[in-house]
Formats: C-alpha cells, sequence, structure tokens
C-alpha cells in the first residue's frame, strides 16, 4: 500500500512540473485574455494586429462564454481546445459584448503560435523554476518519514497531508502557476485530474485530522470526536463532482439551490477553509500543552506552519473569495514561505527525534550523514540522468507529443532496476565500514531467526538460541530456560558465570557438568518457577528488559546468574514459555536498543516455534492413538464379522439369507441361523442400543447367550429366552436393552414359531400379494427380570416370502429429514420379489442407501427367506 501510494504521489508531481514547464499550445488565435472565476468568462485584454481574433471580429473587453458549445465551468474546455487543435483547425466562439442583447457567435481558425522573445530576467527565471519545482521538497520529507516509519500513523497521515499540499496549486492557481494537464494524454490527464480533486477536497480533513491527533489528542478532538468524521463527509461531498475537472465543484444540488458560484464559495468554506482553521487551533492547544514532551514535538511545527502556511492559506482565500490577482514576487514569496513547513518537519525530526525515526545503527553521526548522503546522491544521479536523457530525445519528436516523456519513464524503471545491486551493495560496504560488530551481530541474530523455522525439538532450538546469540553478543553467561509443562521452567542449554566455577560450601556441588555449557547451572537455579514475581512483570512488559544489579540485601532468586538483560519468550496467550538470560557483555557495554529488538525479535520467533513444536508433539501422539485405535477396531471388525453365521445349515424348502452394513467399524445389530436339529432352522435378528464398540460388546454377550443355549429353544423356547433376558439384565447396565425376533422353522411343516421381543414388525408377503407383519408378542429383552414370552404361530406356502430387518431400514433419513418407512419398505419387497434372496437383500439395501444419499447414521441389517 506504501508502495502504490508513493507511485501515486510522484507520478502526479511528475505530471505537474512537467505541465508547469510545458511549452505554449501549438496554435494560438492571437490575443491576450484572463479567466474570471466569477461569471466563467473568459475577458479578451487585447487583440493582435491581423490575428485570427482580429479577422473573426473579436475585440478587447469581450468576454468568451463558450467555445464550440462548450461553456466555460473552468478554463480546462479552453486549455484543451488549443492543445489539441492543428493550424487550420476552426473554433466557434459564443462572445458577449457590451450594447449586444445577447452572445455573438465568431468562428475563427487557429493558427501556429508565434514565438515570443522572454521578456523575464534572470532573477525573475530562476525564481519561476523554484516555483515550478513547488512539490519536492514535500516528496522527500514526507516519503522519507513515510517510509522509515511505514507501521507508524503519524507517518501515514504527514504523508497525506502533504500529498494534499502538493494537489493545491494547478488550475484555478494559488500560487500563479497554471499547469494545463490538457497537454497529457488522456489516461494520465484523468489521473492527474482525479488525483487533485481527491486531495484538493480531502485537504481541509486531512489538516485538521493530522493536527488533531500529532503528537497527542488535541483537546478538540477529545471533546467532539465525531468532527473529523464530519471533515471527511465534506471533503467528499466536494472531491466527488471534481473528478473529472481537477477542481472543487459544488455538488449538484447545492449548485441548483444557490447558483455555481455561490454554492462553490460555500463548499470552498465549509470543506477547506473551516477545518484548516480547526486544525490551527488543535495545533496551537497542542502548542501549550502542560506535557513538556508533546510542546517540544509541537514548537518547531507551529512556527513552521505560522510562517510558511498561513501567508499563503490568507492569499487564497483573497483569491477564492475577494478576485484578488497577486503579483509575481508576492506570489513567488508566498511560495517559498510555505516550503518552511516540510523544512520545520525534517529539522523536527532530526533535531527533536518528533516521530521517533528509527536508526539501525545509532552510534554514529557521521554514519548517519554518509548514509543518507549516499541516497541523496543515489537520487540526484537519477534525477540528473532522466532529465539528460528527456532533453535529449525530446529533440527527436515533434512538440505536442508524449512519445519522450513516455520513453523517458521507460529509462527511468529501466535506471532504478539496473542500480539496485549497486544500492545495496553500497549500503553493505557503508554498514561495514562503520560499524562491523553491530552489522555482524545483527545478521547473525537475522539468520537465527531464520533458523528456528527448521528446528524439530526443544533442546535443539536452545542450543541453536545459544551459539547464535553468544556469537552476536558474545555475553559473559547465557542460559536458556523452556517450559516443562507443569509451571515451571527448565534450564535447556547455557553456561553460569565464572564466579560460579568455584560454588561456595553452602552450595550443593552438582555431580556432573550442565548439558551443553563448559561451566554449569547450580542445581537449585536448573528449575524455576515461571510464576516468580520477576518473571510476571517481565511477560506483563513483554519485552527485554535491563535488570538493575540487585542490592546488598536482597539476593534475588536469579542473582547467582548475575542477569544483565532478560528476554522473555511469549506464548500467543503471552504467557511465559521461556526465559533467556544473558550475562553482561565481554566489552562490558551495555545491551543498545538495536540489541534488545533484534532479541525480541528472535525471542518472538523462538515463541512461535515452541509453540509449533508442542502442537507437533500433541498432533504425534493424537496420531498414535488414533492409529492404535484404528489398529483396534480393525481387529474387532474383523472378530466381530466372525460372529456373523460363516455357514448356512442347509434347508430344503427355504431359501434365506442375512446380511450387515455396519455404519461404523463394529456395531450393535446381530442375526444369526442356528441349526437346530435335523430339518429345523433358528433365525434371529437382534438391535442392541447403543452403537460403536459398547453395540458391539452387547451383541457379544447376547451371542454368547443364545449360542451357548439354544439346545432348549427346540423343546421350550419362552425358556430360552427368559434365561437369555435374564443373564442379559445380570450383566449390562440399567439401560442396556435389545430388540429381537426369534423364530423356529420346521422343514417338514413349513411352519414358523416365532417371538417378537419389541423388534420392527417383519414383513411376510405372500404370494397372493398380500402382506402380514408378524408384530411384537413381548417386550424388549434385558430390562425386566419378571418377563415372558408369548410364541406365535404361522404357516408358509411355497412362495411366500419373509423379510426382517432393523429400524436402519425404516428409519434411514433422507437430506429433507424423511424417514424411509414401512411403505417403501413394503413397495421395494414387491417390486423386487422375484429376484433371488442374495439379490434382493442387494436391492434392498441399495435402495436404503441411495434414499438416504450415501450418508448412514445406523446399521442395516436384513434377513431375507423365501419358502419354495
Amino acid at each position: 500500500m506504501a508502495t502504490v501510494f508513493a507511485a501515486g504521489i510522484i507520478l502526479y508531481s511528475s505530471l505537474w512540473m512537467y505541465a508547469v514547464r510545458r511549452p505554449v499550445a501549438p496554435v494560438e488565435l492571437g490575443f491576450r485574455s484572463d479567466y474570471s472565476e466569477n461569471d466563467h468568462s473568459l475577458a479578451i485584454l487585447n487583440v493582435l494586429r491581423g490575428s485570427p481574433a482580429e479577422k473573426a471580429g473579436l475585440q478587447a473587453a469581450d468576454h468568451i462564454l463558450a467555445v464550440n458549445g462548450r461553456s466555460l465551468e473552468s478554463i480546462q474546455p479552453i486549455a484543451e481546445l488549443w492543445f489539441h487543435s492543428k493550424p487550420g483547425d476552426s473554433v466557434e466562439l459564443a462572445v458577449e459584448r457590451a450594447g449586444q442583447p445577447g452572445p455573438l457567435i465568431l468562428h475563427a481558425t487557429f493558427r501556429a503560435a508565434q514565438p515570443q522573445s522572454s521578456a523575464e530576467g534572470l532573477a525573475r527565471e530562476s525564481a519561476s523554476q523554484v516555483t515550478r519545482s513547488y512539490p519536492v521538497l514535500f516528496l522527500v520529507v514526507g516519503l522519507a518519514v513515510f517510509f522509515l516509519r511505514v507501521d507508524d500513523r503519524n507517518a501515514w497521515l504527514l504523508a497525506l497531508l502533504f500529498a494534499g499540499f502538493i494537489a493545491v496549486p494547478g488550475p484555478p492557481t494559488l500560487f500563479g502557476t497554471s499547469p494545463s494537464f490538457a497537454a497529457l494524454s488522456p489516461g494520465l490527464e484523468v489521473f492527474a485530474k482525479a488525483y487533485r480533486a481527491t486531495f484538493l477536497g480531502l485537504f481541509g480533513a486531512l489538516f485538521y485530522l493530522f493536527f488533531a491527533l500529532f503528537p497527542t489528542r488535541s483537546s478538540l478532538e477529545r471533546r467532539l470526536p465525531w468532527l473529523k468524521w464530519v471533515a471527511f463527509v465534506l471533503g467528499a461531498c466536494a472531491a466527488l463532482p471534481s473528478l473529472r475537472v481537477g477542481d472543487v465543484r459544488a455538488p449538484a444540488a447545492l449548485a441548483g439551490l444557490l447558483g455555481e458560484h455561490l454554492a462553490s464559495r460555500v463548499m470552498l468554506a465549509s470543506s477547506i477553509y473551516l477545518f484548516f482553521g480547526l486544525g490551527i487551533v488543535s495545533l496551537f492547544g497542542n502548542a501549550r500543552s502542560i506535557d513538556s514532551g508533546v510542546r517540544r514535538k509541537t514548537r518547531v511545527v507551529l512556527w513552521g506552519t505560522i510562517a510558511g502556511v498561513l501567508p499563503a492559506a490568507a492569499e487564497r482565500a483573497a483569491v477564492d473569495f475577494a478576485g484578488f490577482r497577486p503579483p509575481f514576487w508576492m506570489d513567488t514569496t508566498v511560495i517559498l514561505a510555505v516550503l518552511l513547513f516540510p523544512l520545520s518537519f525534517a529539522y523536527a525530526v532530526v533535531r527533536h527525534r518528533v516521530m521517533e525515526i528509527p536508526v539501525l545503527l545509532k552510534r554514529s553521526a557521521r554514519y548517519v550523514l554518509v548514509q543518507r548522503g549516499y541516497f541523496v546522491l543515489l537520487f540526484l544521479a537519477a534525477a540528473t540522468a532522466i532529465a539528460l536523457f528527456t532533453h535529449t530525445i525530446s529533440r527527436f519528436f515533434p512538440a505536442g507529443t508524449n512519445f519522450g516523456m513516455a520513453l523517458s519513464a521507460v529509462f527511468g524503471i529501466v535506471l532504478v532496476w539496473a542500480s539496485a545491486p549497486m544500492v545495496k551493495r553500497g549500503t553493505e560496504r557503508i554498514d561495514r565500514a562503520f560499524f562491523r560488530s553491530a552489522y555482524d551481530a545483527r545478521m547473525i541474530l537475522q539468520d537465527l531467526a531464520e533458523k528456528t523455522r527448521t528446528v524439530t525439538n526443544r533442546s535443539e532450538l536452545a542450543r541453536l538460541l545459544e551459539l547464535h546469540i553468544e556469537g552476536a553478543l558474545h555475553p559473559k553467561s547465557l542460559v536458556c530456560y523452556l517450559a516443562a509443562g507443569d509451571g515451571n521452567l527448565v534450564a535447556e542449554c547455557g553456561r553460569a558465570p565464572r564466579e560460579l566455577d568455584t560454588i561456595p560450601a553452602a552450595l550443593p556441588r552438582p555431580k556432573f557438568p550442565f548439558r551443553f555449557g563448559a561451566r554449569f547451572v547450580p542445581r537449585e537455579l536448573d528449575t524455576i518457577p515461571a510464576t516468580l514475581p520477576l518473571l510476571s512483570e517481565l511477560a506483563r512488559r513483554g519485552r527485554a528488559w535491563d535488570v538493575p544489579p540487585p542490592g546488598p540485601d536482597e539476593a534475588g532468586e536469579l542473582a547467582p546468574l548475575a542477569p544483565e538483560c532478560l528476554v522473555p519468550i511469549l506464548g500467543r496467550n503471552s504467557g511465559l514459555i521461556g526465559l533467556l538470560i544473558l550475562g553482561p557483555r565481554l566489552s562490558e557495554e551495555p545491551y543498545s536498543g538495536e540489541d534488545k529488538q533484534l532479541l525480541d525479535s528472535v525471542a518472538s520467533q523462538a515463541g512461535v516455534t515452541l509453540e509449533n513444536i508442542a502442537l507437533a508433539e500433541k498432533m504425534a501422539e493424537r496420531m498414535e492413538a488414533e492409529r492404535r485405535v484404528a489398529v483396534e477396531m480393525d481387529i474387532a471388525r474383523r472378530v466381530q464379522a466372525r460372529l456373523f453365521p460363516q455357514n448356512l445349515p442347509p434347508m430344503k424348502t427355504l431359501e434365506y439369507v442375512g446380511g450387515c452394513l455396519q455404519a461404523r467399524e463394529v456395531g450393535g445389530d446381530y442375526y444369526d441361523f442356528l441349526d437346530m436339529g435335523p430339518g429345523v432352522l433358528g433365525i434371529v435378528l437382534a438391535d442392541i442400543s447403543g452403537k460403536g464398540m459398547s453395540g458391539a460388546l452387547l451383541m457379544a454377550n447376547l451371542q454368547a447367550n443364545l449360542r451357548s443355549q439354544y439346545a432348549v429353544a427346540r423343546d421350550d423356547l419362552p425358556r430360552l429366552l427368559q434365561s437369555v433376558n435374564r443373564l442379559f439384565c445380570q450383566n449390562t447396565t440399567e439401560e442396556s436393552y435389545t430388540t429381537m425376533f426369534f423364530g423356529l422353522y420346521d422343514d417338514s411343516s413349513r411352519k414358523l414359531r416365532y417371538a417378537n421381543c419389541g423388534h420392527i414388525a417383519p414383513l411376510l408377503l405372500r404370494v397372493g400379494g398380500s402382506i402380514q407383519r408378524l408384530t411384537s408378542t413381548t417386550t424388549v429383552l434385558g430390562l425386566f427380570l419378571d418377563w415372558e414370552s408369548p410364541i406365535e404361530e404361522v404357516q408358509l406356502h411355497p412362495g411366500d416370502l419373509l423379510v426382517i430387518c432393523t429400524d436402519g431400514v425404516t428409519e434411514a433419513l433422507n437430506r429433507q429429514g424423511d424417514e424411509y418407512g414401512e411403505a417403501r419398505f413394503a413397495e421395494i419387497i414387491r417390486e423386487n420379489r422375484d429376484l433371488p434372496v442374495n439379490d434382493l437383500l442387494a436391492a434392498i439395501q441399495a435402495g436404503v442407501q441411495e434414499f438416504s444419499g450415501g450418508s448412514q447414521a445406523d446399521d442395516i441389517t436384513l434377513i431375507v427367506v423365501r419358502c419354495r
């Protein structure tokens, strides 16, 4: 954003300086004139003899109201027509003449512009060149501060304010210069007009906003914080209608109410002059602040504003509201005075550190001068090269064309691109020449910040921090503590001061040297609590902290390590997850502000790395746990699959099949075919409460109970069911139960004796097409010890079809929340009744899955039986 913004300001400034130096239009009519803002007309001062204007009948004192049918709301229609016409082109003039009842229509023919001898002396020409370079100082100061503090709100406000100052001169003129953007290509003309309209319309708002917030909030801003938004709304109302003309215009509604002339004056007064005055009030208020720091930062800017801006504002007000035409030297003096404003800021920044401009290496004024001088020299060299190239190439193109300017722009881009490596090498040489040790320290710590991203464990990170910080800053001692997860910080690596090589008798000596250090850390300091008051204060500060040496009466918890600089390593929640304790430097120099900034940067990166390592460890643990669960579930799935019948007892009069599509790896649905003796088959389908592993365990319990006693079923089915119910009640929790259909089929008689224990009624599709439901004969198993099960009997005939299912079929839901239901279940059985039992089972399962859109919330378990 900063680069794009700066490019826009530089482009506009370049276009403006080009326009004011642009040669005269290629054509003329031969008259001198003056544009009148009051009645939007061009007053004719005199007409040259023999000129096209005289031949067309134009006279002195005439007023041109329109050219080629376009009214003169500004000077732009005339400028555009003159710059875009060729000798021999005709023009229609609507002229107002004294004594005539209405406008006269005159037709004239352009001739080539006649060369004019310059009547300006050396002093006047020099002054003109200075005024035509008006934006340069605003660019240099504004963009220098801007890019040095690009993350600072005040730097942005200053750059925006200077962009507004750059937009002030132009048609209509403030300082006597009258650049015509009509000389530019259409695209550049649109940009220049839009830029000027935007920043000129918002100039008052930007001026007020800057001094309302800088260097601190003014009393006016504190009392009326909404005032700045009013300023921007009025500024936008002035800017938006003006984008195509490049000047302040009133909205159409206001112009229709008050008239164009009065409405424009009202917009100028309300959007620019009113808030310009309020900005001055805010500046004076801060200059009288009780805060000495605020007064110091405001004093120089105040005098620069009084001496530079107020005279220009007074002259502009006289031009806008009284029609005053300032003479050349008065206008030039005002322009030179305005340049005191950016100069006062430059002085305040350098002398009084108004914007707190950071200098990476602050130890030598000579370094600052050489470095800044190097950049100024490069800038001047580039500007000179571009100017010489432009001057040379412009000779090969006719006047009025923009092709030469386009080539100059391309040349400038190529020059910047080609000189970038040289600029970088020169900067590095200057850094090394003045402060090699500081430069090396910065490079070492920057390299550390890059390498911390690649470490994979805490010990590696601690070792990396130790090696790089020692190589960069050479502390006498360094200990790195990292959080252990129990509220304590554990020393991972480092070394204590030399004084601790000889440990007092009162302290227990460690049995072995500390991990990586040449010396060791006392055992009592191997682990320290993160809740120490000193560390709590350090975490609250959140940056490297110079710790004063403890007094004779306060040893301090960390005193044995002789700390001079504590660097906190903070997590995302601003909690202390690590600590670097640096002793005094071998050079006995204090840790500079730059050293602490770089240490803070390293600690910030180390904090991110530590949290990433912890996250990776947790993810690895979770992945291992999930892998183990997946293995166990796979084993359980295979075991449960073996619990389903593997072999089907042969029956002469019965075809049958069962199948289960589980919603999870394991489930609670259970079906079985029990061989009860020759010609007798037990058919079981149960749906156990619960899903997943709990349901699977209950299913295994039920199967074990049934298979251990099913021999009883042939002679006494109720007794078997009562026994299963009792065991289920005893072996499971109170909320566990199961629904079950148990049937005994006799091959010789084709009779089916059954008990339906709260299960979904199986559907018996007769040969004739009727459906019989085998409804419940008793309640569910597992809830009541006192439980009985009556037995029902049904006769099957060849061709009859019996389908038994769990609620995973009938209660399957689609995306709209509708259930599959028994009606659809019966319909799909009818449609596919002639299929083999295996195919019919597959068709029902596929139909349920298609209905539910591929999502399955419960097991789909079926038994299909056909009598033959």
